[in-house]
């Protein structure tokens, strides 16, 4: 090792690509493994890992809805942002249809995305864990019917793109929204259930 270290010290006389081999003789150079294209095999591993996120997110979800008293659902940090009650149905809304889409399903009648703004505001505690555990057993049962090996692109808001990028704005996007409603029951002076 001393060797290596007073011949990297003295290497300034060296050109470049003398410099590249003595580097990759030495150890420091990395051979990089060759990029893979995208299989059906891959696809059915980012839906098992998709589902079982939705698993954990989802159970944090209920916990929540479950720990805000229903008064507070109408409560809202500022005039201009959902309340703790419509960013729960936001994520209900997002279990019926754009995790679905997100793998090439259909998304549910429940919620028609026209009607996104009406089926968000001023929902119940009621209304919100019922739609959570509906929303949340649609989507697992239709991204599981999804035939894995006719998965090709997927058209995500007029973009082509792949089930890998849809699934991880998805999954993205809902733990922003866990963030949220966490902040709204901090600020509220509750604790997440799994914190206590």
């Amino acid at each position: 090792m001393g060797n290596a270290r007073y011949i990297v010290r003295h290497l300034h006389w060296v050109r470049i690509p003398a410099l590249g081999f003595v580097l990759a003789v030495l150890g420091f150079a990395r051979p990089v493994p060759a990029q893979t294209t995208p299989t059906r095999v891959d696809a059915a591993e980012v839906r098992k890992q998709y589902l079982a996120d939705l698993d954990r997110v989802s159970a944090k979800f209920i916990a929540l809805a479950n720990a805000f008293p229903a008064d507070k659902y109408s409560w809202r940090p500022t005039p201009q942002v959902r309340s703790v009650g419509a960013v729960f149905m936001h994520v209900a809304s997002e279990y019926y249809l754009f995790s679905p889409m997100a793998f090439g399903a259909p998304g549910s009648p429940v919620v028609k995305m026209a009607d996104l703004g009406k089926f968000e505001a001023n929902p119940s505690k009621e209304m919100v864990l019922k739609h959570l555990q509906n929303g949340l057993a649609y989507a697992k049962g239709t991204i599981g019917a999804v035939d894995i090996n006719t998965i090709g692109p997927i058209t995500w808001f007029g973009r082509s793109t792949t089930v890998a990028e849809t699934a991880t704005r998805m999954t993205a996007d809902l733990h922003e929204h866990l963030g949220q409603l966490i902040t709204y029951a901090r600020i509220n002076g509750i604790t997440p259930p799994w914190s206590k």
